[in-house]
């Protein structure tokens, strides 16, 4: 019993709910939240449970996958079965749900698509050379705009929704390089099995290159503050950085990728904060 609730709670990777549910938020401070606290929060706890749904779907369709590339996970090593998973997130999804509903119109459309891209993502896209990459880049992206729908100003996000996205696809192509092996066992055509794996990286280290470049314009527009630009700099070194690791060991760089989104959502606040004073 006490390895089937471990296994439950581990299919939700609490890590990643919490840190989506912070980018939500996140989002809503730079969109300029002031006093909705409320709606700050409805959007962050519907974001942590909706994230902790998709990873149970993802692990359900993932699990002859995973009993190749990742055997420690929940239902290959047997802690929770098939069935369980798919009922946990069912239970996870109506809990968002529940949630959402008392958001702005903008803000349930948001949500609303991003539950149904969870829920396709592994069944429909993953397989799909770079499209499954660019939808799990949209969704990291789309917390930071759901975030700032939910406070009724999306548009104040759009700059950081997508610096997110571009460097997220970059991330996402080179988990795909370390799943190779499992990834073709299973048939799937993902980006580096579709094109070689040392030109998706370089495809992936386009994208990078292209939020890299962009990422100057919230200071530049007057938008955010010194402070912005200074962390974002720090942001952007720990991501290129991750993407040339990438080519040499494709294992370590997508964590490293995760610091270098904290800190670029780190820079917007810094950036926001510096403005507000």
């Amino acid at each position: 019993m006490r390895d089937a609730l471990r296994g439950i709670v581990e299919l939700a990777r609490l890590g990643n709910c919490v840190a989506a549910g912070g980018l939500t938020a996140t989002g809503a401070f730079v969109a300029g939240a002031g006093g909705a606290v409320l709606p700050t929060a409805l959007a962050a706890a519907t974001t942590v449970f909706a994230v902790a749904a998709g990873n149970a779907i993802n692990d359900y369709f993932d699990r002859e996958i995973d009993a190749v590339n990742s055997p420690g996970r929940p239902i290959p090593r047997g802690a929770v079965s098939p069935r369980t998973a798919l009922a946990t997130a069912a239970l996870w999804f109506a809990v968002a749900v529940a949630f959402a509903v008392r958001l702005p119109t903008l803000a349930i459309g948001i949500a609303a698509v991003n539950l149904v891209a969870l829920v396709t993502y592994t069944s429909v896209f993953k397989g799909t050379p770079g499209l499954g990459n660019a939808l799990v880049a949209y969704l990291v992206g789309s917390t930071f705009l759901f975030g700032g729908a939910a406070v009724g100003n999306p548009r104040a996000v759009l700059v950081l929704a997508a610096l997110a996205g571009l460097s997220t696809f970059t991330r996402e192509v080179i988990k795909d390089v370390e799943d190779v092996a499992g990834d073709r066992e299973e048939g799937l055509a993902t980006l580096p099995i579709a094109v070689g794996e040392r030109r998706a990286l370089w495809i992936g280290a386009a994208a990078l290159g292209v939020a890299v470049t962009v990422s100057p314009l919230p200071y530049l527009s007057g938008t955010l503050g010194a402070a912005y630009l200074a962390v974002a700099a720090v942001a952007d070194a720990v991501m290129l950085y991750a993407a040339y690791e990438g080519f040499a060991d494709p294992a370590a760089a997508p964590r490293r990728f995760k610091y270098g989104t904290f800190l670029a959502a780190v820079a917007f606040v810094v950036g926001r904060a510096a403005v507000v004073a």
